[in-house]
Order: structure tokens, then C-alpha cells, then sequence
């Protein structure tokens, strides 16, 4: 099963992005398949794979313990649909809001 996440990361430092989609592939070790960086301009990155060169893999932590803070305080996260994560990895445009609540989306 896949899971589409959105992590919103407050106060990410300029060159950081502060908005990340991830593509969790839950019966596989919640491992990336696909992610999309999106930056404060609003400009977007594809990453068809988030471990290319990797010294270690980790998993995604689920939508849960990112809000409860297990990663800290400036992380919050919500599931999204495919729709939209497909249609930002197609168009490479982010128009939505940089900074999230944690809320279910």
C-alpha cells in the first residue's frame, strides 16, 4: 500500500525546502519511492530516488509521530491524496500554502 505524505517544516533555513511530499511505500519498510521538495519560491524538485547515494536508509516515520514531535517541535505532517501529489510531480508548480498545521488534509 502507498501512502502520500506532506511534512511541512517551520523555519526550514532559506536554502532548505520547506515543504516535502513523500511517496511511502507502507508494506515495504516505509521506505520513498518518489519525493518532492518544494521550495519557499514555490519552485519544485523532483526526486525519483531518495536513497541514490544514501549511506544510510531511513524510513519515513508515520503522519502520527511527526505531529506528536517524535522529530521535533518544526515538523508537522497530513496525508494527501495521489492526485496531488501526481499533479505537482507532472507540472513542477506548488500553489498552496508553506506552512501547515499538522491537520489531516
Amino acid at each position: 500500500m502507498i501512502e502520500y505524505i506532506k511534512l511541512f517544516w517551520e523555519g526550514a533555513p532559506g536554502e532548505e525546502p520547506p515543504v516535502i511530499l513523500y511517496e511511502v511505500d507502507t508494506e515495504n519498510e516505509r521506505l520513498v519511492l518518489r519525493s518532492i521538495d518544494i521550495f519557499a519560491d514555490g519552485s519544485t524538485r523532483n526526486i525519483p530516488d531518495l536513497y541514490d547515494g544514501a549511506i544510510e536508509i531511513t524510513p519515513i516515520p508515520t503522519v502520527e509521530e511527526l505531529n506528536a514531535h517524535v522529530w521535533g517541535e518544526e515538523f508537522h505532517a497530513c496525508v494527501i491524496e495521489k492526485a496531488e501529489f501526481e499533479a505537482i510531480w507532472q507540472n513542477h508548480t506548488y500553489n498552496e500554502e508553506l506552512k501547515g498545521t499538522g491537520e489531516i488534509g
